[in-house]
């Protein structure tokens, strides 16, 4: 599977292919071993060993990790969902913008209502496509003017999910 790390505002491209890794084109042998009983791991790097320890951010694929004592901030994203989230920032309005589909897929969740207040950021409404589910997200602050769709729904590329004001 392919990943796109961010630690430290630095992207990275990891492929993850059993027991190796293809960090930005170069394979290496790679083993991540929990320590039972503690939030520790092992990350063992062709034959250097480091001690891991994460722990989950604010919000999907973001972490804090402690590698040998020193903390990062990481996004670890597959491919679709950093492409996603890209798009997302880069059409980033001044003010509210519709929640539109990225893709076709189904409503699995709406976390907001008519009259809702949101900020820029918050998690509107919950898609699955091709199996996985994917949060989406105000771009900017606003309120919720009307949800187009309910849980269960099948929607099409480009279909209004939530407009904001």
């Amino acid at each position: 599977m392919k990943y796109v790390v961010e630690i430290d505002g630095v992207r990275t491209d990891v492929e993850v292919l059993g027991g190796e890794v293809r960090i930005d084109g170069e394979t290496v042998h790679a083993r991540l071993d929990e320590i039972p009983g503690t939030p520790v791991a092992l990350l063992t790097i062709g034959d250097t060993v480091h001690r891991v320890l994460a722990r989950r951010g604010d919000a999907r694929g973001r972490y804090r990790l402690t590698i040998d004592g020193r903390t990062y901030s990481a996004d670890a994203l597959d491919e679709r969902t950093r492409a996603i989230r890209d798009l997302s920032a880069a059409s980033a309005a001044a003010g509210p913008a519709p929640l539109v589909a990225p893709m076709p897929g189904l409503v699995v969740r709406v976390d907001v209502s008519a009259g809702d207040v949101v900020a820029s950021g918050q998690p509107l409404v919950v898609m699955e496509a091709m199996k996985m589910e994917n949060e989406l997200r105000a771009v900017a602050a606003g309120t919720v003017k009307r949800v187009a769709v309910t849980p269960g729904t099948a929607v099409e590329k480009g279909t209004l999910l939530v407009e904001l004001e």
